[in-house]
Formats: C-alpha cells, sequence, structure tokens
C-alpha cells in the first residue's frame, strides 16, 4: 500500500457565509478573482479592494460580472474596510507586514489567503511543488504523469488528477466543490504562498524541492531568508508513522541535500531523493523537452509517481504526449537554419543558466529586464564564455554588462550590445544569428520594467520572432 489515507475533513464552507469578507488585491490579471468568486458563492458580503483603478482591473472585474453584491473600492485602500472586516483574504504578493494587514489584526480581524484556505478545506491528498527553478514543469508533468500513467494495481488507487496552485489561471478555492477525498492535487506553490501557509500551520502530504538559488532578494532582503520561507514547506509537514509525510529532494542542489540530511532521521516523515543521472536512455527517448535541468525535472516528477505505484514503463508509455509549457524553453520560430525560443519564465541568472547549458550549438542570449537584487555575477561568466552574443535590454541591461566584462581575462572580448526594446533586440539578435544558431531569450529577470508580465514579453517576442524568421 501506499500509505496514505483519505483525508476525512469535512469542507465548512459556511464560516465565511454573511460574514464581511474584504478581498485584498484584485490583480490586473486576476490574482484575486477566485478569492471573491469563492467568498461570494458561499453567501460572504465581500468587498474587493485594490490599488489600481477601475479601467486597469477591467479584465479581472469582467470575470466576477456575473455575481451581484460585490463591492469594489478601488484606487487605493481605505483603512476601515481593514479595521471592520471579519475576515481579510490577501493576495500572495502582498508582504505579511503590510500596514493595512497590521490595521486588520489590530482590530481582531482574521487575515487569510487563497492557499490557506484550499488547505483548510481540501478533501483531498495534496502534493506541493516548490522550488526556484523548474517547478511549474515539474509540477504539469507531475499531473500529465498521474493522469495519465496511472498505476496497474488494486493497492494505488486514485481519482480525478488536479493542476493549480501558482499556475496560470487555474482556480483553487472554486474548484473545492468537485475535489473528492480520493483525488490528487497537485500543486505549484512560491514562496509568498508558503509564507501565507506558515500563517495556518499547514502543508502538503508530499512536498518536493526542484532547487534552490537567490530569488526575490526584494522582498527576503538575502538567500537564507528565502531559504527559510521555502523550508517551512517541509518543516510544517504533519508526522504521523501510519501515515508519513513525504519529502522529496534533488540530490544535485546542495541546501536541498542539507534538508535531506536534516529531515530523514525523523519518525513519521518518509525522504527520498532524485537526480537527472537518475534518468536511463529509454525515458529520455520519448521526452522532447532539451537539457539537464528538465531531466531533473522529469526524475522529480517519477519520484512522486513512484510513490503513488506508477512504474517507469507507464511513465515512458506517455512522455511524448507531454509538450513544453509556454515560456519555457518553448521553439516559437524557426527559419534559415535559426531556431528561436521563447524562454520568459526565467527570471532568475539561474534559471538562465540553466537555458544556456540546454543547447550545445552558437546562442545569441536576449536579457534583461527588472530589478529583482539579485547578483549576475555567474550569468556574467557564463555569457562571456558559453554565448555568441548577448542583447540586453531594460532596468539591469548595464548590469549584466558589467558582469560580463568583470568575467573577461586576457583581451578577451565579448559581443554584447544593447536594445531599447524588445524588438529592437529581436531585430539585432537576427542580424547576429546564422544558420546552426539559437537565438533564445531568457531574460534572467523579471518583466515589470516594460512589461505586464512574463506571459506578454513571450508573446511578443514569439511574434517578433516569426516575422524574422518568416522574412529571412
Amino acid at each position: 500500500m501506499n500509505g496514505f489515507k483519505s483525508n476525512e475533513r469535512t469542507r465548512d464552507r459556511s464560516v465565511l457565509a454573511g460574514r464581511k469578507v474584504v478581498v485584498m488585491g484584485l490583480g490586473r490579471f486576476g490574482g484575486g478573482v477566485d478569492a471573491a468568486r469563492y467568498a461570494a458563492q458561499v453567501g460572504a458580503k465581500v468587498v474587493v479592494t485594490d490599488k489600481a483603478r477601475e479601467d486597469q482591473l477591467k479584465d479581472s472585474i469582467d470575470q466576477l460580472s456575473d455575481l451581484s453584491g460585490i463591492e469594489y473600492h478601488l484606487g487605493r485602500h481605505d483603512p476601515e474596510d481593514f479595521a471592520t472586516a471579519d475576515v481579510v483574504i490577501a493576495n500572495p504578493a502582498i508582504p505579511p507586514d503590510n500596514e493595512f494587514l497590521q490595521i486588520a489584526r489590530s482590530h481582531g480581524r482574521t487575515v487569510a489567503s487563497q492557499m490557506g484556505l484550499f488547505f483548510q478545506s481540501c478533501p483531498a491528498r495534496i502534493i506541493g511543488i516548490t522550488g526556484a527553478n523548474g517547478k511549474s514543469t515539474t509540477t504539469t508533468l507531475t499531473a500529465h504523469i498521474l493522469e495519465h500513467a496511472r498505476p496497474n494495481s488494486p493497492d494505488f488507487v486514485y481519482g480525478k488528477v488536479w493542476l493549480s496552485g501558482n499556475i496560470g489561471d487555474k482556480p483553487l478555492l472554486t474548484i473545492l466543490d468537485q475535489v473528492r477525498p480520493n483525488d490528487l492535487v497537485v500543486l505549484e506553490i512560491s514562496s509568498f504562498q508558503i509564507d501565507q501557509l506558515s500563517q495556518v500551520h499547514k502543508a502538503p502530504k508530499v512536498s518536493l524541492l526542484t532547487n534552490l538559488t537567490p530569488n526575490h532578494l526584494d522582498r527576503y532582503g538575502t538567500f537564507e531568508a528565502y531559504c527559510a520561507s521555502k523550508e517551512a514547506l517541509f518543516s510544517l509537514q504533519t508526522l504521523d508513522e501510519n501515515c508519513p509525510a513525504v519529502s522529496i529532494f534533488n540530490d544535485e542542489d546542495p541546501i536541498a541535500r542539507s534538508w535531506l540530511a536534516k529531515y530523514r532521521s525523523q519518525a513519521g516523515r518518509t525522504c527520498v531523493q532524485f537526480s537527472a543521472d537518475d534518468i536511463s536512455s529509454d525515458l529520455k527517448a520519448p521526452y522532447a523537452l532539451p537539457g539537464r535541468a528538465n531531466l531533473s525535472n522529469l526524475a522529480a516528477a517519477r519520484a512522486i509517481a513512484r510513490f503513488f505505484g506508477v512504474s517507469d514503463a507507464s511513465i515512458q508509455s506517455c512522455l511524448s504526449s507531454f509538450k513544453a509549457l509556454p515560456h519555457r524553453l518553448e521553439l516559437v520560430a524557426e527559419g534559415k537554419g535559426v531556431r528561436w525560443y521563447n524562454d520568459s519564465k526565467a527570471t532568475t541568472p539561474e534559471g538562465t543558466m540553466v537555458a544556456l547549458s540546454a543547447f550545445d550549438c552558437p546562442k545569441v542570449l536576449i536579457a534583461g529586464g527588472y530589478d529583482k537584487h539579485t547578483p549576475f555575477d555567474e550569468l556574467g561568466k557564463r555569457i562571456a564564455s558559453g554565448t555568441k552574443a548577448a542583447i540586453l535590454m531594460g532596468q539591469t541591461a548595464h548590469m549584466i554588462a558589467d558582469a560580463v566584462q568583470a568575467a573577461l581575462h586576457g583581451g578577451q572580448k565579448a559581443d554584447v550590445r544593447f536594445a531599447g526594446s524588445l524588438a529592437e533586440a529581436v531585430e539585432l539578435a537576427g542580424q547576429v544569428a546564422a544558420a546552426g544558431d539559437v537565438v533564445l531569450m531568457s531574460p534572467a529577470c523579471a518583466s515589470y520594467d516594460m512589461f505586464e508580465n512574463y506571459q506578454q514579453r513571450g508573446r511578443m517576442f514569439g511574434e517578433f520572432a516569426r516575422g524574422i524568421a518568416e522574412s529571412r
């Protein structure tokens, strides 16, 4: 048997019924839509508050147009809303020490979160995946394998597989009515969402760490604080010798190895490790995603699938139908022997270095963007030694260029160019690239200095790249 028992908790949605619920942070891309819909559907008196104006939030508001009775307080936050709310549901992007959340707490109000409410009410077994890089691909691949390569044994039985969390527009709260105790819920969980789970002392029964490298230092200040946030996904797991918590770590990551050593001897916990080296040639053959990092993602997903009784042969049978996620080493154009890859989701230097290592051919890199206060020293070395040219843009363009320059020795030179827009960057890349080359847009930075989000950046790159590829 796999050691899991069905979750016997019942869902008490009436806790919000008739109460004043303030949803803080609707978001231009619907970050608070799920919470607002859930609260309204269970009979709460819902107030949505956001600093953005109504015209800026039109798309998100339109998603709630079928619900009556929601009040919108937009353009600013009113302290009175937080002082008089029964419950405040905060968007993950809002820091826990936010002044308005402090007002709510000082008045004895409950501060909740979408993720926290889900964990408190979900009847199914939850698989949580976090990390700095690769978590979206690992999460989606895990759900794909569990859904399509089911175990052929009566000892391992589960129902529907749900994919949600910090992935696109998949809802959490509004799927609760459909989730059954014997289902599996596979979640990508960000550090911000882990912070919110820490407030309710919840964690998945199965938790996996892909890797850890510096990220979100603009919020956490230090790498150590960022790591501490991630570790709560394991430290808060409920330990039960009859139904052990499962903690899965990347054997190639030093932080993950240290956590494995820390937790492996605890009673009520099963620790598992994985490595890209574990993937055999028969699994590599039908797996289309390039690079060692994607082999690591496959090894991680396989570790989870094996725990639920899925064989390697069954995994192999469904790998060919798994495709790269949008904006993650996504081939978007090809022409005159040049391949154009959209890796807009790479918002850290380490993510970009992973992408560069996926290709053995000459690489023209497009990088740069919003400054999250992450160091570029190692990326500079990788660009200096491993790219044909680098086209840099955005707030961090000159920071990255300085890191490249610092990595050069003995009269070495690097082809580093600057672009004032993504369109210009793509045009310059097209001029530099030759047959056999790869043009890789892997920014190493967030998108907020020039774009609405990384998805818009990726879509625009694809459009520009196809225009260049088709005209050459």
